[in-house]
């Protein structure tokens, strides 16, 4: 990190020990932030350089499920816990087909496998992402925790020249003025399950984890899958018992499009789920605002408390936008019905009448891992009254 100028750099170590060898290091690079931050470290993803604002994760383990989640897109991801590839990639626990990612940020990149195609480094670099490794990443989650969110790039290998690094950086777009949605969301339909008899749910695709799916097919329900584009007449199908809003990237207030369709839904009465961006678009519908949070939420780790209950749980989190429970309407029929104990953020909502439930956290991502399955449970419950 840059440092005034009488303390100067501490040197890196060495790279085979920044970077395990079977990974391979590509060469010097640097991370750096548009407020004239900059981290030096070895590049070991693609050699190529790509710029996003910067989140961090607290979790040990699901990069890969971190790096193929469509609600990355456009983020660099700093992973906090200091050794990342202790495990070998698993292609069936792909979130998505392909990484959504602009960057990885770690302290140490490790193999735990022989295996170059079960490697996390393979992921990133089949798929033009680069990774720095080497970052005080502990002491970058504290800055971005004083600073909030920073834009950031990381150079491709060679391109160490800090002030140059630095007009990068705040060369990168916003967050705020990018339509994320429309990147990672599908053009066609497809549908997953072949039992006639089982209760068919439309998922509206604004970056759909693939947990989400197996989840409910556990759970013996088929699944159509439709992009964000989908009019209410494709979701709200005679055959459709029930429609869940995705998970999906960027903020809710560009999306006027999905908030209309959610009115729509909740106009016709049928079981709504929302998850984490549906939540949001459901919150909007309803009449809430929706505000950016100062560095969001990104972890395995948050606790979470339902106000009807009283049970609190472990949940998986990945998120930069709140409803601002004080701005629901009371004439909505909907309230607040899960808060984040961290700090009394709105996780859920619910309907005072109709079969519509939203949790801001994703119940598929297993940080319990089985603490926050009830959500589909009690989603697939509601159908049958319209199956």
């Amino acid at each position: 990190m840059i440092a005034p100028p009488s303390l100067g750099h501490p040197p890196l170590p060495r790279a085979d020990s920044i970077v395990d060898p079977r990974v391979g290091d590509i060469g010097p690079a640097v991370l750096a932030l548009e407020d004239g931050t900059v981290f030096p470290g070895i590049a070991f993803g693609a050699p190529v350089a790509s710029g996003g604002d910067l989140v961090v994760n607290t979790s040990q383990t699901g990069y890969q499920e971190i790096a193929t989640d469509p609600s990355y897109a456009g983020q660099v991801v700093v992973m906090t816990y200091p050794l990342i590839g202790n495990y070998g990639r698993l292609q069936d626990d792909d979130q998505s087909a392909r990484p959504w990612l602009r960057g990885l940020v770690v302290a140490h990149a490790t193999a735990a496998v022989l295996d170059d195609a079960r490697q996390l480094a393979t992921l990133l670099r089949t798929n033009d992402i680069p990774a720095i490794a080497g970052v005080d990443t502990r002491a970058l989650a504290r800055h971005l925790r004083s600073s909030g969110s920073l834009r950031g790039i990381i150079t491709e290998p060679g391109a160490t020249d800090h002030a140059d690094a630095i007009d990068r950086a705040r060369a990168v777009e916003r967050w705020e003025d990018q339509d994320f949605v429309a990147q990672v969301s599908p053009a066609v339909v497809r549908e997953v399950g072949d039992d006639p008899a089982a209760p068919l749910v439309a998922i509206v695709d604004f970056g759909l984890k693939a947990n989400i799916v197996r989840s409910l097919g556990r759970r013996g329900v088929r699944v159509r899958v439709l992009p964000h584009t989908a009019s209410s007449a494709d979701v709200l199908a005679g055959d459709v018992a029930g429609v869940v809003f995705s998970p999906g990237p960027g903020d809710p207030a560009r999306l006027d499009g999905p908030v209309a369709l959610a009115r729509s839904v909740i106009d016709d009465g049928r079981p709504l789920l929302g998850i984490c961006l549906g939540h949001q678009i459901v919150g909007r519908a309803a009449g809430a605002e929706t505000r950016r949070l100062r560095f969001g939420h990104h972890g395995a780790n948050h606790p979470v408390q339902d106000l009807d209950t009283g049970y609190v749980q472990v949940t998986a989190q990945n998120h930069e936008v709140q409803v601002v429970g004080d701005s629901l309407p009371a004439s909505s029929g909907f309230r607040v019905s899960q808060i984040n104990l961290n700090d009394r953020s709105v996780e859920g909502l619910r309907h005072a009448e109709l079969p519509i439930e939203t949790v801001q956290y994703h119940p598929e991502g297993a940080p319990g891992p089985l603490d926050a399955l009830a959500v589909f449970d009690r989603f697939v419950e509601a159908l049958r009254p319209h199956s």
